[in-house]
């Protein structure tokens, strides 16, 4: 909703508040004209002009050509989508997933990239860095503005990693501070659940879904969790933590027989086909995991819970035990969906919190300046703090598959 105009009052904050209110207006629409523009944003003819006239020569809209008709035809104008781009990398023990997007979110380039694995914080750190310049350096005509990591650990509100089981190295290490140092922008670090919960809601299986947990059943569990339409942290960052309680057991053998087993979709297909072992397999596996669910979901009694990870690839099979074990531990029982986006999620979920952060510098309260030179200008790192903000929601998961 667009704020509307104010009549008195900080001439500076006037300004920005109507700028706000244009840059929103134009934001993933059609080019519209000045009078649309006003009707929208309920500014006055001249204050539009006004504020056209700045953000164009700032570089942020652009006239377009004007559509033919009799008579002179009314200037239109569109927001310059392609003025930045985020990138959002999800990182793994073995390799990158790289998702990058304009300030659109529409698509760009993504790709997975395999990485040595490597001892040592440092060591691992800076093969992360080439990587991400080696994918950046493929691209042409990258105005990057932001960048986020997805990793494995608990991070607090700046961006520190506090604790990672499959990244000991990394625990205490400024992430997001560091990685700020790359490429002239500011940088960003999350728990990967929670990226994986970010872009479920944005693009996935829980759109419109704003009470919902998200679990990642991999090679490792976790689990993130939105409230009210905003990703749930917790105090240092380690809400959703509940695999750490050993009485569920999801580290015991009932887990990692089928999420460390050769070929675990064999284990979900011959247990649909009736085969015995597998069919107890299944059940347990998803008896353990619905445990530690259930316990979140007696606690905050969401509409929805999403299963992702590399497990989620087996859809119903894995979906449907989980969920009748939960039609018995639970009081009033979620829908419950396989993720929308599978191994994209995280790195999906790391492209929205850098949007995010993008809208909070275009329409927060840091003011507006001339979009950055390619690979931007190193901008100041900002305390995180995740939320899914108001903005419209696009649909660009078939680009994304396209580029693969």
């Amino acid at each position: 909703m667009n704020k509307p105009a104010l009549s008195g009052g900080d001439p500076a904050l006037l300004r920005r508040l109507n700028i706000e209110s244009v840059l929103r207006t134009l934001r993933n629409a059609e080019p519209m004209t000045l009078t649309q523009i006003g009707a929208a944003t309920s500014l006055s003819r001249q204050t539009v002009d006004v504020v056209i006239t700045e953000l164009t020569e700032g570089g942020w809209i652009e006239e377009v050509a004007p559509e033919k008709s009799i008579g002179r035809p009314a200037r239109r104008y569109r927001f310059r989508a392609e003025t930045g781009h985020v990138l959002g990398v999800d990182v793994g023990s073995s390799g990158l997933r790289l998702a990058l997007a304009d300030l659109d979110g529409k698509p760009v380039a993504a790709e997975w990239s395999p990485i040595d694995p490597i001892e040592g914080g440092a060591a691992r750190l800076e093969a992360v860095r080439v990587g991400v310049e080696e994918f950046l350096g493929r691209q042409t005509g990258i105005r990057l503005r932001a960048l986020c990591l997805g990793v494995p650990a608990i991070v607090d509100g700046s961006g520190r990693v506090r604790l990672s089981t499959p990244m000991p190295e990394w625990n205490g290490s400024e992430l997001a501070r560091v990685a700020g140092t790359w490429f002239g922008c500011p940088a960003y670090a999350e728990n990967d659940a929670n990226l994986a919960t970010l872009a479920e809601h944005w693009l996935g299986a829980a759109q419109q879904v704003d009470d919902f947990i998200q679990v990642i059943a991999g090679h490792r569990t976790g689990t993130g969790m939105m409230l009210g339409g905003r990703l749930h942290r917790g105090r240092g960052g380690a809400a959703g933590e509940i695999g750490a309680l050993a009485v569920l057991g999801w580290e015991s053998d009932a887990m990692n027989v089928v999420r460390e087993a050769a070929d675990s979709a064999k284990i979900f297909a011959d247990a649909q086909a009736g085969d015995s072992v597998a069919v107890e397999q299944v059940d347990r596996f998803a008896h353990t995991l619905a445990q530690g669910i259930a316990a979140m979901v007696l606690t905050i009694n969401p509409e929805l819970v999403v299963v992702g990870g590399g497990l989620s690839q087996a859809g119903e099979a894995m979906a449907g035990p989980i969920r009748n074990h939960l039609e018995r531990l639970c009081l009033d029982v979620p829908r419950v969906d396989v993720s929308a986006l599978g191994a994209e999620a995280v790195a999906l979920g790391a492209v929205r919190l850098a949007l995010d952060r993008v809208n909070e510098e275009l329409f927060g309260s840091h003011g507006l300046g001339r979009p950055a030179a390619a690979n931007g200008a190193r901008g100041a790192h900002r305390p995180l703090n995740p939320a899914a903000l108001d903005s419209p929601r696009p649909d660009p998961l078939s680009g994304w598959a396209e580029l693969r």
